[in-house]
This record gives structure tokens, C-alpha cells and sequence, in this order.
């Protein structure tokens, strides 16, 4: 693996015998309860486009609304909870979506591939991310350039992923992983810095179809993407609003969504109500349900549901729905 000084480091092999939760037959996820969450120091548009007393978190209302997520995610799923270490700047830990992806296409998963951030306040994460993978019997590797784990990289099926490069992960890191982990990774370029990671404009709803804000894509990317997956365009109000920041759990479709506290007739009111129109829509022609939660205190910090959960398998896409 590779350190957080980019310097090769020796890593123990887990021993054959030790399960993880990567091989349960059922959904398992990773989140953090937000002892640590903090807005103070902006690293991306959302936050800059709000002004510094607008940013301030309430940690009880933050914690009520992780642990409705908590309680929507275990109904169906092992949910790991990552401790949070009495280390102070680690303001964005309970985003676990950027802390790496486990390249769940491998037989014998134990590998755990985690970030080497962009984001300056989060970069301290990338040692509590390789020390609790290490303690679950994970093999855990540092990307050597940056990656900000699976809400830049989406696994479609197989060995086949894709992921956004030109925000907060390069290039490079997808050509390594490819080497490493014999994947095949579907590179597209981001552009807009509003959809800053990758799960802001794609949602693998499927095995065979994802939901694309296509008009965020060049053409051969798109034409790309269309190779390996069934691509269902979003418009760009209903990615802004976050329906590609969805989680699906077995059969059911999990968004943030703050409605019932907008004003009608509103332009945000609106809009979010275009937005669950149409994720309702496509669920329902898929065969979920959906399942909203509210997290609006999250938004101070530019993120949405999506950014709160790490896959530790996808078992949930092996499921047949309809």
C-alpha cells in the first residue's frame, strides 16, 4: 500500500479465515454519527455560496437526522458505525462515501482502496480510514494520486466501474486501479463544480440501467457510458436537488429530501417536487419503493445522502425486482 506521504508501506495480509462484511449476503454499509461534523472551513461552491453564520451546525439536529438514516438503512442492511477518533479538523468524516470504495468485483474480497483527498481538512480521514479496514482483516492500499472514494467511482457490474476525474480525483488513480485490481474503469470528466463528486450526476439504480445528468457529459463519454449501461437522463434542476445522491438498499430507493419544510409554491418547493416526480417515476418503472429522509442540516456542508454511505458489498444489485 501507500501511506499517506505517497511512501510504499508493508500492510499484514488478513488471514483467509476471517469474514468481513463484504461477503454477507445481504446489504452491509459503513457510516460515521457526526461527533465530528463541522462547516468551518468551506471546500466546496455549495458552502461558499453561504455565508459563514449560515454554516454553523446544530450537532443535535445533525445527530437525530443520522440516526433516521441509521434506522432506514438497518431495516434492511448491517450498518457499521466508523469511531470517530478524538482528533480535532476531521469536520467531514461522516461523509464515509469519500473514504474509499471496496472493489467488490474481486473474488476474495478483502481489498479496500482508500482515498488520498483533495479536500485539505479532510486528508487526516486517509489514516483512520486504512486503520479501521485494517482492524476489520481488510487489505487495506492508499491510492497513490488523488481519489475520493466511492462517490467518484460507481461500480455498473462485473469488473466495470466508472469514474469522474477533473474535480477532486485524477486520472491516474482509475489507470492504477485498473493495473492493480483488474478493473475497468469508464473514465468521464466533470466539469461542474456545483456536482463536484461523481454520485452528484450518476446513480447506478441497477446492474444494467443508471440515472445520468447527461448534459454534464461530452458526447463520447456519454457515448462511453452507453456501452456498458442503460443510461436514464436527469435533468440538471433534479441533480442539483440530489436524486443522484440516492442509496439503494435491496428493492428500496433511499433520497434526502427536506418537502414538507419548503413553502409551497416556491420556486425551491418546486423543484423539489419535480425532482421526487421523477424519481418516483423511474423507481417505480424499475420496481423500488422509495424511502425519503431529511438531513437538510448536512446541506450546510454541501452534501447530500449519498455522501453519508460507503458500500461494503453490493449485494443489493444481485437481487431480481421485478
Amino acid at each position: 500500500m501507500t501511506d499517506t506521504a505517497g511512501t510504499s508501506t508493508a500492510v499484514e495480509a488478513a488471514p483467509s479465515e476471517i469474514a468481513n462484511p463484504s461477503h454477507l449476503e445481504y446489504p452491509a454499509f459503513l457510516v460515521n454519527a457526526p461527533f465530528s461534523l463541522s462547516a468551518e472551513v468551506p471546500n466546496n461552491v455549495w458552502m461558499e455560496e453561504l455565508a459563514e453564520g449560515d454554516r454553523e451546525i446544530n450537532r443535535s439536529r445533525a445527530m437525530v437526522q443520522f440516526l433516521e438514516v441509521f434506522s432506514v438503512l438497518s431495516a434492511g442492511a448491517l450498518v457499521y458505525v466508523l469511531p470517530t477518533p478524538r482528533t480535532t479538523g476531521l469536520q467531514d468524516l461522516v461523509y464515509t462515501a469519500n473514504l474509499g470504495i471496496v472493489p467488490t468485483h474481486l473474488p476474495d474480497v478483502r481489498d479496500v482502496i482508500i482515498s488520498n483527498f483533495t479536500s485539505e481538512p479532510r486528508r487526516g480521514e486517509t489514516q483512520v480510514g486504512v486503520d479501521f479496514f485494517r482492524s476489520m482483516g481488510y487489505r487495506p492500499a492508499v491510492s497513490p494520486f488523488k481519489f475520493e472514494g466511492e462517490a467518484d467511482l460507481k461500480h455498473l457490474h462485473g469488473n466495470v466501474y466508472i469514474g469522474g476525474y477533473g474535480q477532486r480525483s485524477q486520472r491516474e488513480a482509475y489507470e492504477w486501479m485498473e493495473r492493480e485490481y483488474d478493473m475497468r474503469v469508464v473514465k468521464v470528466e466533470m466539469t461542474d463544480a456545483h456536482l463536484y463528486h461523481l454520485d452528484c450526476s450518476i446513480f447506478p439504480i441497477t446492474e444494467h440501467a443508471t440515472l445520468v445528468h447527461t448534459a454534464a457529459y461530452s458526447k463520447a463519454d456519454l457515448a462511453e457510458m452507453e456501452k456498458h449501461t442503460e443510461v436514464i437522463d436527469v435533468p440538471e434542476a433534479a441533480a442539483y436537488s440530489g436524486i443522484c445522491n440516492s442509496v439503494r438498499s435491496g428493492k428500496t430507493i433511499i433520497n434526502s429530501s427536506c418537502l414538507h419544510d419548503l413553502k409551497a409554491g416556491t420556486d425551491a418547493y418546486q423543484e423539489e417536487k419535480q425532482k421526487l416526480d421523477t424519481l418516483e417515476r423511474i423507481a417505480g418503472q424499475q420496481g423500488f419503493e422509495v424511502v425519503l429522509v431529511n438531513i437538510d442540516e448536512y446541506f450546510k456542508s454541501g452534501a447530500l445522502l449519498s455522501c453519508m454511505v460507503m458500500h461494503l458489498n453490493r449485494f443489493s444489485y444481485g437481487l431480481a425486482l421485478m
